[in-house]
């Protein structure tokens, strides 16, 4: 998770030593490819932390018994991804926004259709092991290694095309990580606004303030059930747990030699990075950050989905990540020019032609371009078949085409004076794989703060307006 950073940060911060640092980077990395050595495009660092359930070490040794016991864990672990945190940086490091992405969130997953993110990274380490074995290969750490190694790269890909993002770095902590870097700073305070007893997660306490760390710091940030959002309760009780550790790994009492030790010894057990990140590099890039510069976010999300999952509509996903990085200032124009964009939507027809021959495709863009607040026009095959897509427009108009083509996905426009006014014309082509290629739709009732909404109901908001920041004690659920 983000103290995992935190504490490479700190260890840099220190003059600990650059070639003791190296050696722990080495020895953190795993087999995990992303894009690593590229730029980023967006002028940011996106790191996604991924907490584990493994009841294995960083080495994938099984833990004992006497540690599972400490953890309040048994051997039934099912190396589940139940807390997935997508971590964005700028370039000069001044700060961090963190935001979180619901277990039981709906997301188009490709080949296995529609299902809850979590299951990601177990759908496709099973189907990677099945391949490998009908491939010949029977050596179980192989197995193991390359089927694990595929599902965290799915996990990955997925929130990439989910929220729109380059993936430069991952990180997983496990329990045992956790568990002991909470030990190392000696406990977090968190306020409960109710008391609880979960005898799923071990969580037993009183309503009000409590210091936590160990087991006590697992059964925390692990319990939902009970709660009266689920694991929405769950994030923000991880985002404020997050936030207290954060501000006492960028204490002064880290600073520490005995502690500096005892952090060393705890990353080493527990964390796994991607084989191409270079952490002298990027521990240098976040030095000047301080507490106050890293606040925490969940996605937008609706709690009316299908099951127990929730809904959550990828282009709000988008708009909601892209916007993490802004000002206040920022944010403000970017809502202005939202809403001018809204009003030449509903001013401007779309008209859709099918020039690919895929049965339907030219009603489900419609469809979709109306649902983003375009009036919509026809639906009709094109005289021809065309091999690209293109959005045509008339003098006037160009502004609105560039709006329809960024909403199907980055369509080329081009001017035509044949196209009426007040018209877009979409040609889509063999090439076209934007919204309505593959049916999906993600249509829940959501909103560009980041609040989740029940059914009649307003749940916490969690926008910019009040973000979990390291700084203070929260009472939450």
């Amino acid at each position: 998770m983000l103290v995992l950073l935190l504490s490479l940060v700190v260890l840099t911060t220190t003059g600990y030593g650059w070639g003791t640092l190296h050696q722990l980077g080495s020895g953190l990395r795993g087999n995990i490819s992303t894009a690593g050595g590229r730029d980023s495009p967006d002028g940011a660092t996106d790191i996604l932390l991924v907490g584990s359930d493994s009841r294995t070490d960083a080495q994938g040794n099984p833990l004992p018994d006497e540690v599972l016991r400490e953890l309040r864990a048994t051997q039934a672990g099912g190396n589940l991804t139940d807390t997935m945190i997508l971590v964005r940086i700028p370039d000069d490091g001044k700060r961090a926004r963190a935001v979180s992405f619901p277990r039981d969130t709906m997301v188009d997953m490709g080949e296995f259709g529609e299902n809850k993110l979590n299951s990601a990274f177990n759908r496709k380490r099973a189907a990677e092991r099945e391949e490998l074995e009908a491939q010949g290969v029977t050596d179980e750490k192989k197995l193991n290694r390359l089927s694990e190694k595929a599902g965290k790269e799915f996990l990955m890909h997925t929130i990439e095309e989910f929220a729109g993002v380059t993936i430069e770095h991952y990180a997983e902590v496990n329990l045992l990580g956790f568990y002991k870097l909470t030990e190392v700073v000696g406990g977090v305070k968190v306020c409960l606004k109710n008391p609880v007893d979960d005898p799923y997660s071990g969580a037993d306490f009183s309503a009000g303030v409590h210091t936590l760390s160990k087991g006590d710091a697992l059964a925390f940030v692990r319990q939902r059930h009970g709660l009266p959002r689920g694991d929405l309760d769950r994030i923000e009780r991880q985002q404020v747990f997050m936030s207290g550790l954060a501000e006492k790994m960028l204490s002064a009492g880290m600073l520490k030699p005995g502690k500096l030790g005892d952090l060393m010894s705890a990353l080493q057990d527990s964390i796994t990075l991607d084989k191409d990140w270079d952490v002298l590099s990027f521990a240098d890039q976040m030095q000047g950050i301080a507490a106050g510069d890293i606040k925490f976010y969940t996605i937008p999300v609706d709690m009316t989905g299908p099951s127990t999952g929730l809904e959550a509509d990828p282009r709000e996903v988008r708009n909601f990540v892209d916007n993490l990085l802004l000002s206040r200032d920022e944010r403000e124009q970017a809502q202005r020019s939202a809403e001018q964009n809204e009003q030449l939507r509903a001013e401007t027809e779309a008209n859709v032609y099918n020039a690919s021959g895929v049965s339907g495709l030219a009603g489900r863009v419609l469809t979709d371009l109306a649902d983003r607040g375009f009036d919509d026009g026809v639906a009709a095959n094109a005289e021809r078949m065309l091999s690209e897509s293109v959005v045509r427009y008339s003098s006037g108009a160009e502004r609105a085409a560039k709006l329809a083509a960024a909403d199907l996905g980055g369509v080329p426009v081009e001017a035509d004076e044949e196209v009426e006014p007040g018209a877009v014309a979409i040609y889509l082509g063999d090439d076209y794989t934007g919204p309505g290629a593959r049916e999906f739709s993600g249509d829940g009732a959501v909103r560009l703060d980041g609040t989740a909404r029940t059914e009649g109901s307003e749940t916490t908001p969690t926008g910019e307006e009040q973000p979990i920041t390291a700084g203070g004690v929260r009472c939450v659920n």
